[in-house]
C-alpha cells in the first residue's frame, strides 16, 4: 500500500476509535508523524487528501482540526464528483432519484413540522400563474430540497442534494419542449404537498414516484431509449 494511503488509514483509525473527535486539533506534525511511524512528507500528503474530502481542516497559523464530520459536509465531495457526469448518465441519476425521493417524501409526511409544511405550501404559492421554465425549475429545486430536509434524515437529504444538479438540465429541457410540462409539474407538486399536509406517507410516496418517473420516462422517449430501461449508458 502506498505510504500516503497508510498515513490516511492511520489518521482515519484515530478518528474512528474516538482518539480524535469532531472539532479536535491534531497533534503537531512532527509529534504525530513520530507517533504514527510516518515520514512528515507522507503525513502532509495524507492531511491534504483528508482536507479535500472535508474530514480535516487546516487553519493557517492555528493547526489542523477534525471537521464536524456532518453528513452534508462529508457528502460535499460526492457533489464534486457528480459534477463530472456526462449527459448520457442523466438517466442513471434520475433512476437513483426515483428510488430515494419517494422514500424521503414519505418520511417527510411523518416527520415534517407543521411550520415547514406551511412553508412548503408558500413555495407553491410563490409561483406566478404562468411561470418561466427557469422560475419553475428553481422553485422545483427548492420544493424538493425542503421535502428532503423534512425527512429528518440528513444523509438522505445530502444524497438528494448531490443528485439535483445533474437532473436540473433535464427538467429545463422538458419544460421547454414538452407541451403541458409546466402545468403537470405544478399539479404534481400540489398533490405531493397535499399528501404531506394530510400526513399520508404512502400517498406522498406514490405521487413522488409518479413525479420523478414522469421526467425519467420523458427523457427516455426524447433520447430514444424508451424500449430499453437499462440502456441509459447508450443515450447520447
Amino acid at each position: 500500500m502506498p505510504v500516503t494511503d497508510v498515513a490516511i488509514d492511520k489518521i482515519k483509525d484515530m478518528i474512528i476509535s474516538g482518539e480524535l473527535a469532531p472539532g479536535d486539533r491534531l497533534p503537531k506534525e512532527a509529534e504525530l508523524a513520530q507517533r504514527l511511524g510516518l515520514s512528515r512528507s507522507s503525513l502532509r500528503e495524507a492531511v491534504k487528501a483528508l482536507c479535500l474530502i472535508r474530514v480535516l481542516d487546516v487553519r493557517q497559523g492555528d493547526g489542523t482540526y477534525v471537521t464536524s464530520l456532518e453528513p452534508n459536509l462529508l457528502l460535499d465531495a460526492m457533489t464534486f464528483v457528480v459534477d463530472f457526469h456526462r449527459d448520457d448518465t442523466v438517466l442513471d441519476f434520475l433512476a437513483v432519484r426515483r428510488i430515494l425521493e419517494p422514500a424521503a417524501t414519505a418520511m417527510a409526511a411523518v416527520h415534517m413540522s407543521d411550520e415547514d409544511i406551511e412553508e412548503l405550501g408558500r413555495l407553491l404559492d410563490e409561483l406566478a400563474d404562468s411561470p418561466t421554465v427557469e422560475a419553475l425549475v428553481a422553485n422545483d429545486l427548492q420544493f424538493h430540497r425542503k421535502i428532503a430536509d423534512g425527512s429528518g434524515n440528513p444523509v438522505l437529504c445530502s444524497l438528494l442534494d448531490s443528485l439535483s444538479g445533474p437532473t436540473a438540465r433535464a427538467r429545463i429541457w422538458r419544460g421547454l419542449t414538452q407541451e403541458g410540462a409546466v402545468a403537470k409539474t405544478r399539479e404534481q407538486h400540489t398533490a405531493i404537498y397535499e399528501a404531506i399536509a394530510a400526513r399520508e406517507p404512502e400517498l406522498a410516496r406514490s405521487w413522488a414516484t409518479v413525479h420523478v418517473a414522469g421526467v425519467e420516462q420523458w427523457l427516455r422517449n426524447a433520447l430514444g431509449t424508451a424500449d430499453d430501461p437499462t440502456s441509459a449508458a447508450e443515450a447520447s
